[in-house]
């Protein structure tokens, strides 16, 4: 059986060299395992997220606590972790936060790893050199650097605040450890993106979501606990020329029984201007908790009209963890 990491070498001029930096690089290298999670396809999640997940995940404490991207957790029903030198254990998902995209796994095995240092990217200097770990040890590392820190929003009712945009893109992305110029994990990785490059051309970058958003989430987290969850509409929405244009409807979401469509054009939220993703999540998230009324001003073709739609927890249409 092939490991899950092969396929994802790095390329060897990227790989990082040990003696460059001051911290045990083969101990970070080590704390990152390939994850594979296992969704049926009756999950709520398995038409946009697939049904086989693989990535990776960071182990921060000895005890067996591992941190990872929350998407490759949504609705798993089996998650397998897989350390450098082949060893396969079972891993059991403690929780996921939808609001910061972060999720903690808990091997049902002692791995013997090292644990990772947990940094604060905002101490990380734009010239500081970064490694981007997937697993599989050295040819899944790279060296890079921090090309932007700014918000994202994301198309699926997604925002951070601040997000670390690093290049060179790193082929095995998701869940991928970012370890900053001292050794400590500053990111997790979340997202694979192309943008125009000087003089013409495309280059790769990768998002990370920063290390730092754990330290207030985590005891729950670890504990199963779910924090205040957002209202949510059940879109997936593009940013247009200014305007918020909807391009998918989740079946069984609120938008769907709505009967909002694909093309429709959000202008308004409770009657204030939108006119990027960023203000219409966050004039959606001041409504107040799941159950709230959101109503909001739509433009279909030559209409635009208004409608009401109540929102609700996302969660409530995914499948429950099953207790061992």
């Amino acid at each position: 059986m092939a490991a899950p990491f092969a396929g994802f070498e790095v390329k060897e001029e990227l790989r990082p060299v040990a003696q460059l930096f001051d911290f045990d690089l083969d101990a970070r290298l080590a704390s990152v395992v390939a994850l594979e999670a296992h969704v049926p396809q009756s999950a709520n999640s398995a038409r946009n997220l697939g049904t086989l997940r693989q990535g990776n995940a960071i182990m921060i404490g000895e005890e067996g606590l591992l941190l990872t991207i929350s998407y490759l957790l949504t609705e798993a029903e089996q998650v397998i972790l897989t350390t450098n030198d082949g060893f396969r254990a079972e891993g059991y998902v403690l929780g996921v936060d939808q609001a910061t995209g972060l999720g903690l796994v808990h091997a049902l095995e002692p791995l013997g790893l090292p644990a990772a240092p947990l940094g604060d990217s905002r101490q990380v200097r734009g010239e500081g050199a970064v490694v981007s770990v997937g697993g599989g040890g050295r040819e899944h590392a790279s060296c890079g650097r921090i090309f932007a820190r700014e918000p994202f929003a994301g198309d699926w009712e997604y925002m951070l605040e601040e997000a670390l945009f690093v290049e060179p893109a790193h082929p095995h992305w998701s869940g991928a450890g970012l370890f900053g110029p001292t050794g400590d994990l500053i990111g997790v990785g979340s997202l694979y993106m192309e943008q125009e490059a000087e003089g013409g051309g495309v280059t790769s970058l990768n998002m990370f979501v920063p290390a730092e958003l754990l330290a207030p989430i985590r005891e729950d987290l670890s504990h199963g606990r779910q924090r205040p969850p957002r209202p949510w509409l059940g879109v997936r929405s593009q940013e247009i020329q200014r305007h918020v244009v909807i391009t998918n409807v989740s079946p069984g979401g609120p938008a769907s029984r709505a009967e909002l469509r694909r093309g429709d054009i959000v202008h308004r939220v409770a009657g204030n201007r939108v006119n990027s993703l960023a203000s219409f999540y966050k004039q959606l998230w001041a409504l107040g908790p799941p159950g709230s009324i959101a109503p909001l001003t739509i433009q279909r073709e030559h209409d635009v009209f208004d409608v009401e739609v109540r929102t609700m927890d996302r969660s409530a249409l995914q499948r429950r963890r099953r207790l061992n």
